[in-house]
């Protein structure tokens, strides 16, 4: 069991007389930005209106989680495997009591009554005012504003300030300064259409065919994708669900018998419920990623227990239930092994306190020995979606150093999938665990590019797979999608049936994979064409080795498990 503070203990040492006027502290600037160019100000909200706001009490010592989860994870570390229990991973992540007795404290000598912890380490409170309230609290001034394209929503501040006394307490009041656009299907679905594209055949002679239709037998033939059975039940493979994506049983049904008759029909997944998340079922109900993600972790992954975590509508952590998923895996004392994920963000709309308080929760999670895979995007170097730019922008995870993001490629011969989100974080530094390849990439690119991108940041994409012309089963009918949201799945298929047979081995399963893979680069098919263009420019060349389109390239299965050491 894992102890934390007791908020209902801390409160109680912590009370204060509410009935006297407090003294006002000196506050400091916590935050600021300017509005961005899709979103407008719709005017204040009414005073009484009720905000739903948390504030990330600072974390004991992330830097020493950092160093631990960099140790079970480098394969020439003494410690590799060794991965941190909940407990463990608590006594880095959890706030210090003094941080939970300031905050407390100056919340109820303001009135404040309704305080609440949250998240796995009690390393948030959460708590609800009026909009008049939290203005007079953080010395601001909320707005309505509006998602122009969409006409959602949101209450939100470009500038908040917390007491000078508890900078050293507070990473950040959320949501407050992010302006995160509205969640978007990614896929778009097509009707598979006869025929095969003029592309090289590769070495391990996937057939012709797949050039023009991508099944699981073509990723089989690709990679080297075994198709017997996983046999370990404790492994355990999850795929997040959002915005009301609902996966089919029917669909996965049709899909199996026509793309994996060697399986039962009947093989199917299980559902865990975020926020109140439902998966509602009949044909009305089908969403295209959902499909896509379960059809080709449960089609590829042969065996592997998956499950569908569909994340509600009834969250206010600002970000779609992102943050509320990672908590609710990292409350888990065995969390799914392997998690993918096919949604995302552009790293501006986040802001650098809060892209630095989800990718941390991306640590703790990996520490514990989960591989956490994201799509890398589908608007090449403008972002999560192709859109107007003068400098790249980076996708969100994609710069988190915490996880590994997934691009595209396409056709037989793999090339880069032009769409394939890619470059340099601007809140994230490099990780050394890619200073190698990295430098190698940018000492070939020259002054390519110079001035559109950071080339200090954390660069992504980590590794790719098939992105293009992939058949999925959705509301009955069959048809290709594309993008990244491919991608993911099916590399996380991979981790996972390799997991598999790590654990029948008696060793640790990968964890968080990113130094694995740098370490072993002659475990992927290298990518050396193709790039993904946006911004009015060409975008990043794939070549040789890394790079910000493909990453290290494509998985090889047989080789992936001898570096695994199998």
């Amino acid at each position: 069991m894992v102890h934390l503070l007791s908020f209902a203990a801390l409160a109680s040492a912590a009370f204060v007389s509410v009935t006297a006027t407090p003294t006002r502290r000196a506050m400091a600037v916590a935050e600021q930005r300017t509005v961005p160019i899709t979103f407008a100000s719709a005017g204040k909200p009414a005073a009484d209106t009720t905000l739903d706001l948390r504030i990330a009490l600072k974390q004991k010592d992330m830097e020493g989680l950092e160093k631990a989860l960099f140790d079970v994870s480098t394969p020439s570390s003494s410690l590799y495997g060794q991965h941190l229990s909940l407990e463990q991973v608590a006594a880095f992540a959890a706030p210090t009591e003094q941080s939970v007795n300031a905050v407390t404290q100056w919340l109820q000598e303001n009135g404040v009554a309704d305080i609440t912890p949250s998240g796995p380490f009690n390393d948030w409170i959460s708590f609800s005012v009026s909009a008049s309230k939290a203005d007079e609290l953080f010395d601001t001034n909320f707005e309505d504003f509006v998602h122009i394209e969409s006409g959602e929503r949101f209450v939100r501040t470009l500038q908040y300030s917390i007491p000078q006394d508890l900078v050293q307490h507070i990473d950040l009041v959320h949501p407050t300064t992010t302006f995160v656009k509205p969640l978007v299907q990614r896929p778009v679905m097509s009707v598979p259409v006869p025929g095969t594209a003029n592309v090289t055949e590769r070495a391990l002679g996937a057939p012709s065919s797949c050039n023009s239709v991508v099944t699981p037998a073509c990723l089989q033939s690709l990679y080297g994708i075994p198709t017997t059975r996983a046999t370990q039940s404790s492994n355990k493979l999850g795929v997040s669900g959002f915005i009301d994506q609902f996966a089919q049983t029917a669909d996965l049904r049709t899909f199996l018998a026509n793309l994996r008759p060697d399986l039962s029909s009947t093989t199917t997944f299980t559902v865990q419920s975020v926020d109140g998340g439902v998966n509602t079922q009949s044909a009305r109900q089908a969403g295209i990623e959902a499909n896509l993600d379960i059809q080709y972790t449960v089609g590829v992954a042969t065996g592997v227990p998956t499950i569908f975590i569909t994340v509600g509508d009834n969250n206010a952590d600002g970000v779609n239930g992102f943050i509320d998923i990672i908590n609710a895996l990292n409350a888990e004392s065995a969390p799914p092994q392997v998690l993918t994920t096919s949604y995302g963000f552009d790293e501006p709309d986040l802001g650098s306190a809060l892209a630095t308080r989800v990718c941390n929760a991306y640590m703790t999670l990996g520490a514990r020995g989960v591989s956490i895979l994201f799509a890398s995007g589908d608007g090449g170097v403008s972002g999560g979606q192709s859109q107007s730019c003068t400098t790249f922008i980076p996708a969100f995870p994609g710069g988190c150093p915490f996880h590994t993001s997934v691009g595209a490629t396409q056709g037989v011969n793999e090339v880069a999938a032009d769409f394939s989100s890619g470059g340099f974080s601007n809140v994230f530094a490099r990780p050394s665990y890619q200073s190698g390849a990295v430098t190698t990439y940018l000492n070939a690119l020259g002054n390519t590019n110079s001035g559109k991108f950071n080339p200090s940041g954390r660069a992504f994409p980590d590794i790719a797979a098939q992105g293009v012309n992939v058949e999925i089963v959705d509301g009955g009918s069959a048809g290709l999608v594309a993008g990244t949201s491919c991608s993911s799945p099916i590399f996380a298929s991979v981790v996972s049936l390799i997991n598999d047979r790590l654990i029948a081995a008696g060793k640790p399963v990968l964890g968080f994979l990113n130094p694995f893979l740098y370490a072993n680069p002659q475990a992927f098919f290298d990518i050396t064409s193709g790039s993904n263009p946006g911004c009015n420019t060409n975008g990043f060349p794939a070549r040789a080795g890394w790079d910000p389109v493909t990453g290290l390239g494509t998985p090889n299965f047989a080789a992936m498990l001898t570096a695994a050491g199998l």
